[in-house]
């Protein structure tokens, strides 16, 4: 297996730093359709997207709007749809000449994610 680690990891946290975070925190609830999962410390929201991995919203106004972010999904379209109907716009589905369909979203402090689903070479 390519990449092994050298310690074993258990999970991955992206942490995505805003500085409004309550107006932020509405935006992500919308985005992931559901409110977070824990509220470890104040200004700071987590929503468990698999086993192993987590997206933790950060009040740190320092360096907000700083973070890109990609999700591997196995529908783009879908999510768009989705995200939609919860009222964001995630842009324009578009196939990649690597073999991707992406679209992708910036959210209120200037974050980009980006959902990937891997479609093959055109």
């Amino acid at each position: 297996m390519k990449g092994v680690p050298i310690v074993a990891v258990n999970i991955v946290y992206a942490v995505m730093p805003v500085a409004d975070f309550e107006s932020a925190r509405a935006w992500y609830e919308r985005l992931w359709g559901r409110p977070a999962d824990r509220d470890p410390v104040g200004g700071l929201a987590e929503w468990q997207i698999n086993e192993g991995g987590a997206i933790q919203l950060l009040h740190e106004p320092d360096r907000a709007g700083a973070a890109m972010l990609t999700l591997a999904v196995d529908d783009v379209a879908a999510e768009v749809r989705l995200a939609a109907e919860r009222g964001l716009d995630l842009g324009t589905v578009q196939d990649t000449p690597g073999g991707f369909r992406t679209a992708a979203v910036t959210d209120p402090a200037g974050n980009v994610i980006t959902l990937a689903e891997e479609i093959g070479p055109r």
